[in-house]
C-alpha cells in the first residue's frame, strides 16, 4: 500500500529535473510496452559512452547513470535565477509490465541509450 501510495505521489507532485546536492541531472526518458518487449529510450547527449550504468534495483525499477563529457551550468540553459553545475545523468525508471531483468540488452547510440527487456507472460490467476 505504502509502494502505491509514493507512486501516486511522484505522479501528482511535480519536482525539479536535477539535483543540485548531487549534481546530477534528470535526462528526458520514454516506455513503449510491446507484446514481446518493453523499450526503454534515455535521451543522454554529452554522456561519455564508457560510462554509461543500467542496473537493475527492484523487480519493476532501472536505474540510469553517467558522466557527461563537459559540466553543464544553469546559464547554459539562459537561467539566471538559479546557481550551480551538473556532471551527471541519473534517472529511476519504472517498467510497467513483468520483465526478465537478467535478459536486458542494451545500445547506444547518437546519444541515445536503448534499453530492451523482454516481458515475462505468466500471470496469477486466483483461485476461489
Amino acid at each position: 500500500m505504502e509502494e502505491w501510495a509514493e507512486r501516486f505521489r511522484e505522479r501528482l507532485i511535480e519536482k525539479p529535473s536535477w539535483d543540485q546536492r548531487a549534481c546530477t541531472m534528470e535526462p528526458l526518458r520514454d516506455v513503449m510496452v510491446t507484446p514481446t518487449e518493453v523499450i526503454v529510450t534515455v535521451d543522454l547527449p554529452y554522456a561519455e559512452e564508457n560510462t554509461i550504468q543500467v542496473k537493475p534495483i527492484s523487480k519493476d525499477t532501472v536505474e540510469i547513470l553517467a558522466k557527461l563529457k563537459r559540466k553543464v551550468r544553469f546559464d547554459d540553459f539562459g537561467i539566471t535565477q538559479y546557481k550551480g553545475e551538473f556532471h551527471t545523468f541519473r534517472c529511476e525508471t519504472r517498467i510497467p509490465v513483468p520483465v526478465y531483468m537478467e535478459k536486458m540488452e542494451i545500445r547506444f547510440r547518437k546519444g541515445i541509450l536503448e534499453i530492451h527487456l523482454p516481458r515475462k507472460h505468466e500471470y496469477e490467476i486466483p483461485i476461489e
